[in-house]
């Protein structure tokens, strides 16, 4: 399998913090002196060994070669430095030097210290047939710098050699005193200021027009006050500083984001910050910093709080001191309740969360870290907090924190592949499963962008669905298992819709399979635990299939409206083994190219989530810009037009179509979520995860989906309550005003007694009995309920 032994038994360095019956996944323990260095897919890194460290490289989702590269002080490479046999050249680092990020920032590392890549002694390991988690460990001999790639070439996207991440593990022979707690992450750039506060402490500094500010949080669940002073104000004698209230006025929510809204301000309406990258995404604006008035009233005087810090140190600049300073406060999570009390939990931060901002006038700015300990402000333990400032000639993208499962490691919000292409006809974007997505077109608008797709054609970014490559001789027994659908019925060529449920029924996600060949399957679904339940239960029943994470290797657009096959068909080139486009059919797949046999490779389904005639293009990232610029010459003659997220959310309300979060979660079954075809007990006779509490709950229904309509024109949100008189019944899920309807409808969960057609309910608002709404069930979809435009067959 590998040139290097790989351990029978796989050491676990992380586990969840752990005291006394009170888990924490969010805080993972390493031991003292290891260290964790996830290395992207296709990517590499490099990081400082010291004579005596244990080397350990973990293949997390199998299948991945790895190639490793160490480098002596004196610029020899030899891997017997690190116990391991080389003779190998580095083909795939040398790929990754050049087509990677992580790889670019590696070559730099190699330029600044001399060595030649060319002249290295490479180690391969995980070389075929590697499952996740497997483990391969060296020693190192010498100080060095160590080299880790997971090559891989971008994945045609009818292939599923998927690179996919590995984890590099250190642990060091000498790891200093330390006490448990962690370093400081590595800065974003090179810094102007960089100070550490500790808890108990505040600290002023002065920043310049345009510079950033890093706020991080190094330990975890641990508070920082912040406050900033327009620095020209203050030398007229006028303190103006961020004031919460206004801020949260101008922007019309508890705190600012990045994006649109991302700017705080203070009572002149001047803008003094704006969020440019927040990896928490929790934080306080609506209450004081600490105050000693606040720890006397608990029976603490004289205890050390961030007001009177404060205080103290902005005296510097000559503020006037305050009995409370009204602040930022990041990372604190406080909330109201139903009855407008202010009430806290610990912080959401993990180690190393920060939030990023960017000065948008000269300024005087106070840093805190919060010496709460009476309370679960910082989780009883206070902390550390570092302060960075960086150059206003730094690119720092706008990112809000995104992780898959609470302990995985932060990533920054991500651009599609068609990220530009979307980006000539708006700047209105927002945070989407971790990627920035498309809202609306400045050109169009939500309902233009609806009548185009109803009327003419649309092209609208899916690219952050989730994308898994399923393979192995026993990949369509781990689906069966898996998935409600019956994977045996599935021809190659073809796809499903199906859902995904816990053994109690509740459901996990809904998504579609692709057959690619005999043990060949693709899941695409809408969050990454359906991909990661995937694994897990190959790996707890020891079957022998793998599931690799594609998303970033496959980026797709959908087209859809009456008039998308026509556009489509004078684009790609099927050979004659695959259908045409106009001999696709619904819920089938064809693998073609771009215009001609020696055109970027693409699959292109008949499927959507319009309710419209529709089909999807997949293709790799790097082919995106060829892809829509082919569409878009074809399709903007006809009536085309791009479409985003909000009109999208009107299509697939019509058209019955289910959203996580709203029509479904781990509390609902698919019969409950409208999609109980998706589940044939009948006809699937093997056994899948959920089967006997689904059969049970399909016996025993307690609700239903169900279409309303309204009277009165007032659209109701997601969690209205529905009633029959004063009892509640159901609530609503979803609700629109519907353009071709002409009228307000919603999709509801109301129980089964009143679920049938014609029941007049009524939905409740303010506090669900003091405003009414008339609604009566109606037919459900509301739009087209025998899918005919989405079979092609429109009237004339």
């Amino acid at each position: 399998m590998t040139e290097t032994a790989i351990h029978e038994v796989r050491p676990v360095f992380e586990t969840p913090y752990e005291r006394r019956g009170v888990i924490s996944p969010g805080l993972p323990i390493l031991p003292h002196g290891v260290e964790r260095h996830p290395v992207p897919g296709g990517g590499s890194r490099a990081v400082q060994i010291d004579a005596g460290d244990e080397i350990t490289v973990m293949d997390r989702e199998g299948l991945q070669p790895v190639e490793l590269v160490f480098f002596a002080p004196d610029g020899r490479s030899d891997a017997g430095l690190i116990g391991a046999r080389g003779g190998h050249a580095p083909e795939g680092l040398r790929a990754a030097l050049t087509g990677d990020p992580s790889g670019r920032r590696v070559a730099r590392a190699l330029d600044a210290a001399g060595f030649d890549i060319g002249r290295a002694d490479a180690v391969r390991v995980f070389a075929e047939g590697s499952r996740a988690g497997d483990m391969a460990s060296f020693h190192a001999a010498a100080d060095g710098l160590l080299i880790v790639c997971a090559p891989g070439e971008p994945m045609s996207p009818e292939a599923q050699d998927t690179p996919t991440e590995v984890v590099l593990y250190i642990r060091r022979a000498s790891p200093g005193p330390g006490k448990g707690g962690r370093a400081a992450p590595a800065p974003l750039a090179d810094p102007l200021q960089d100070f550490n506060i500790q808890p108990g402490e505040a600290r002023g500094y002065e920043v310049r027009k345009g510079q950033y500010i890093q706020v991080l949080d190094v330990q975890g669940r641990e508070c920082s006050d912040f406050q900033a002073f327009s620095l020209r104000a203050l030398d007229r004698g006028i303190e103006r500083e961020i004031d919460p209230t206004a801020t949260r006025s101008l922007m019309g929510s508890l705190y600012p984001a990045p994006g649109i809204y991302a700017k705080y301000y203070n009572v002149d309406f001047e803008p003094l910050v704006e969020i440019v990258q927040d990896t928490c995404g929790r934080h306080d604006t609506f209450g004081l910093a600490c105050t000693a008035r606040y720890y006397e009233d608990l029976g603490y005087p004289g205890h050390v709080n961030c007001s009177d810090n404060i205080n103290a140190d902005l005296a510097r600049w000559r503020v006037r001191p305050r009995g409370g300073w009204p602040a930022i406060n990041f990372f604190f999570n406080t909330m109201l309740d139903d009855a407008n009390a202010i009430g806290m939990d610990e912080p959401w931060s993990r180690p190393g969360d920060y939030v990023l901002l960017r000065a948008l006038t000269d300024l005087v700015c106070v840093s805190s870290a919060c010496p709460c300990d009476v309370d679960p402000a910082n989780g009883w333990n206070p902390t550390d907090i570092q302060v960075r400032t960086y150059a206003a000639d730094e690119d720092f993208r706008r990112s809000i924190g995104w992780r898959p499962t609470p302990e995985a490691d932060v990533q920054e919000t991500k651009q599609t592949g068609f990220h530009e292409c979307f980006a000539r006809h708006t700047r209105d974007f927002v945070e989407y499963n971790g990627y920035w997505l498309a809202n609306q077109m400045h050109g169009h608008g939500a309902i233009a962008e609806y009548w185009a797709c109803r009327e003419k054609a649309a092209i609208m970014d899916l690219s952050p669905l989730r994308k898994y490559e399923v393979t192995g001789p026993d990949a369509e027994q781990l689906l069966d298992l898996c998935v409600t659908r019956n994977m045996a019925r599935l021809s190659t060529g073809q796809v499903v819709y199906t859902a995904m449920c816990y053994e109690h029924g509740g459901m996990i996600d809904d998504g579609t399979v692709f057959r690619l060949g005999d043990t060949n399957f693709r899941w695409i679904g809408g969050c990454d635990s359906s991909g990661l339940w995937l694994r897990e239960q190959a790996e707890k029943r020891g079957l022998n299939a793998w599931v690799r994470s594609s998303t970033d290797q496959l980026c797709n657009v959908a087209v859809q409206g009456p008039r998308s096959r026509d556009i489509l068909a004078g684009v790609f080139w099927t050979p004659p083994t695959q259908p045409s486009i106009e001999e696709l059919g619904w819920f089938r797949f064809a693998i073609g190219r771009l215009g001609d046999f020696h055109g970027p490779a693409v699959v292109i389904s008949r499927t959507g989530y319009s309710g419209e005639l529709g089909y999807e293009v997949f293709c790799h990232p790097k082919d995106a810009a060829a892809v829509f610029d082919a569409i878009w010459a074809a399709g903007e003659p006809v009536g085309m037009v791009p479409l985003g997220l909000a009109a999208l959310d009107m299509l697939r309300i019509e058209a019955g179509l289910i959203f996580a979060g709203y029509e479904f979660s781990d509390q609902t079954d698919p019969f409950e979520a409208g999609i109980g075809f998706t589940v044939p007990l009948k006809s699937k006779q093997v056994d899948f995860i959920g089967r006997k509490a689904l059969e049970e709950r399909k016996a025993h229904p307690q609700k239903a989906l169900v279409g309303l309509d309204l009277e009165g024109g007032v659209v109701p949100s997601n969690g209205d309550c529905i009633r029959l008189g004063r009892a509640q019944v159901g609530e609503v899920t979803s609700a629109m005003r519907s353009p071709v309807l002409g009228r307000v409808i919603a999709l509801a969960r109301v129980d089964v007694a009143h679920a049938a057609e014609g029941t007049e309910l009524e939905v409740g608002q303010l506090d669900g009995q003091q405003k009414r709404l008339k609604a009566r069930v109606s037919r459900f979809p509301h739009f087209d309920p025998t899918k005919e435009r989405v079979k092609g067959n429109y009237p004339a």
